[in-house]
């Protein structure tokens, strides 16, 4: 099935992107501006402008899912190449997610002995060293290998980087995670979208090699935008809040958020592909939805302050992703184009929305740190068992509707958590969180 002027509509879709990205990067940057003279950096050099803070920030996101978004566009030709199977190409997704998990948790940790400026930049490298290495190690172990090294760069930025917003820009920190978070969307867009059109004159391990590039540039502007930040990365750390009810809440809530995220990242290309698509409009398929989902995330991340009391997005969100899931299972060819933007606007916007929630219940950077790593690790861990499960579905069924129907009744749960995030309950936890710490 081709999608009749699909690239028509994909570049007026990235205009329109591009546009609001420039308009709100002069936003942030007239909002950021002020606090850099509070800069506690022993350095004499001079700040960086906002936009060049906040363009780095926008990089760092976009190359946090490329290595795992351009999979799925590219899983027959992998498959036919290597001989791994469906559980097995599942792993491709969950090693990498289950790492960030692991490597989340130890924030602090990592935090107090690297510094933000340097885990930062050590991360970054890491996922172009990891993308580079998949040209010579093409073999199913050396992919999974591979991938867990590029999960370990991943999950070095996404623990260090909420911090580092928090501490510097605290009262955007809400927007900037917003926009954040949609450039981590932009990312997983562009990756699945160029996939199979890229990988016909590199090969499919040329391809997924070539997103060193954008992941080494990132490392190299972070470097220098974000020098005189660097005295202030350390900050001080806190304990896990391993003894409140509310940050497991919270780690549930955002574990089968990105469950769905996770599971759709790998297995919605080749779905449609068993049902007679071609793996290139497969990819793009996948690259519509995560388009839907950075504008999604962009109009979260410009609304949000309009929103004290989060339930509301957060209800009409899960119902989106419900309805898209819904849309997959019963008529997934004739409603390929509504489950898209259902999906699109649902899970772009789930993502920040559980990070600003989290975010919402501390108010230092230390604790932002230590509760978004506790949510962010044991949510990771939770969203990694997505993909496998519905690897082993695969193979045992042939079909992944099951798979949607499991995703499924785990937004029914996140509609019920949704209900009891009142602003009152979040002012309420704080103090207990604090307590925990």
């Amino acid at each position: 099935m081709i999608f009749p002027n699909y690239f028509d509509i994909k570049i007026h879709f990235l205009l329109y992107v591009k546009i609001l990205f420039i308009k709100l990067i002069a936003y942030y940057t007239q909002a950021c501006g002020p606090e850099q003279p509070n800069i506690m950096s022993t350095s004499t050099s001079k700040a960086p402008s906002g936009a060049l803070i906040i363009l780095a920030i926008i990089l760092l996101g976009l190359n946090l899912r490329p290595i795992l978004a351009a999979i799925g566009p590219l899983l027959d030709q992998i498959q036919a190449s290597t001989g791994i199977s469906s559980s097995g190409a599942g792993l491709l997704t969950t090693v990498p997610v289950f790492a960030m998990g692991v490597c989340a948790l130890l924030g602090a940790q990592l935090q107090k002995r690297l510094g933000v400026y340097r885990g930062i930049a050590l991360g970054s490298v890491v996922i172009g060293a990891a993308s580079l290495l998949r040209w010579p190690l093409h073999g199913s172990s050396g992919l999974i290998a591979t991938a867990a090294l590029g999960g370990l760069g991943i999950a070095l930025v996404q623990a260090l980087l909420p911090a580092f917003i928090k501490r510097h820009f605290p009262e955007r920190a809400g927007q900037l995670m917003g926009l954040y978070t949609t450039g981590i969307m932009g990312g997983a867009a562009l990756a699945a979208a160029s996939a199979s059109p890229l990988a016909r004159g590199t090969g499919w391990s040329g391809l997924l090699a070539l997103w060193a590039i954008p992941a080494l540039l990132a490392a190299a502007l972070w470097i220098c935008a974000a020098r005189p930040y660097r005295a202030a990365g350390a900050g001080v750390s806190a304990k896990l809040p391993t003894h409140a009810p509310r940050a497991w809440l919270l780690m549930v809530f955002f574990g089968i958020g990105t469950g769905a995220y996770t599971l759709v990242l790998a297995w919605l290309p080749p779905y449609y592909t068993q049902l007679g698509w071609s793996a290139a409009d497969s990819g793009l398929l996948l690259g519509a939805l995560t388009l839907t989902e950075v504008v999604a995330g962009l109009v979260v991340s410009a609304l949000i302050n309009a929103f004290p009391d989060r339930r509301v997005l957060l209800l009409t969100v899960l119902l989106c992703v419900l309805a898209g899931l819904v849309c997959l299972i019963v008529a997934p060819a004739p409603l390929a184009i509504p489950a898209i933007i259902l999906l699109g606007c649902g899970i772009g916007a789930l993502f920040p929305l559980s990070l600003i929630v989290t975010m919402d219940h501390v108010r230092d950077p230390a604790g932002a740190g230590s509760l978004l790593g506790f949510v962010q690790g044991g949510g990771y861990i939770i969203a990694s068992s997505m993909p496998f499960i519905a690897g082993l579905i695969r193979e045992h069924s042939s079909s992944l509707s099951q798979a949607w129907m499991v995703m499924a009744g785990g937004v029914l749960l996140l509609l019920v958590i949704a209900l009891r995030l009142s602003p009152q309950s979040r002012l309420e936890a704080s103090g207990l969180l604090a307590a925990a710490r």
